[in-house]
């Protein structure tokens, strides 16, 4: 399996993922979380589904970027990120276990390693023939 059907199928769990999130949190959860905990956990659903979109665009984006190895490092730091920053926030909404907050940071350096990894993917692209 290449590094683009790789992240094609992760593209779509995450996308799969982050609907069925959101609908538990519209539904089986309305009315049981705080204001605030809901707050979280609709943070939580944006970012997640915000990166399994940009995983999937970047993986079916030109052979050209997947040359090199900044989309597939892209892929894998939203992979990464959304696990780490929308998990620990899904987490948090549901258990109120505050210390998973400071968890949070890692995966939000995570999403933005990302999207810097795809500035490094265009910067190459310029530099090839």
């Amino acid at each position: 399996m290449n590094r683009q059907n790789l992240f094609l199928g992760i593209a779509g769990v995450l996308g799969a993922s982050a609907v069925i999130t959101g609908a538990f949190g519209a539904h089986a959860l309305k009315g049981r979380l705080s204001e605030e905990m809901t707050a979280i956990y609709e943070t939580a659903v944006q970012y997640h589904i915000y990166h399994a979109l940009a995983v999937l665009a970047v993986t079916v984006a030109s052979e050209k970027i997947w040359a090199g190895r900044w989309a597939a490092a892209a892929c894998f730091a939203w992979t990464v990120g959304v696990v780490i920053f929308s998990g620990s926030l899904y987490l948090l909404a549901l258990t109120g276990i505050r210390w998973l907050g400071a968890i949070t940071p890692f995966g939000g350096l995570a999403l933005i390693t990302g999207w810097v990894f795809v500035v490094l993917a265009a910067a190459t692209l310029r530099a090839r023939p």
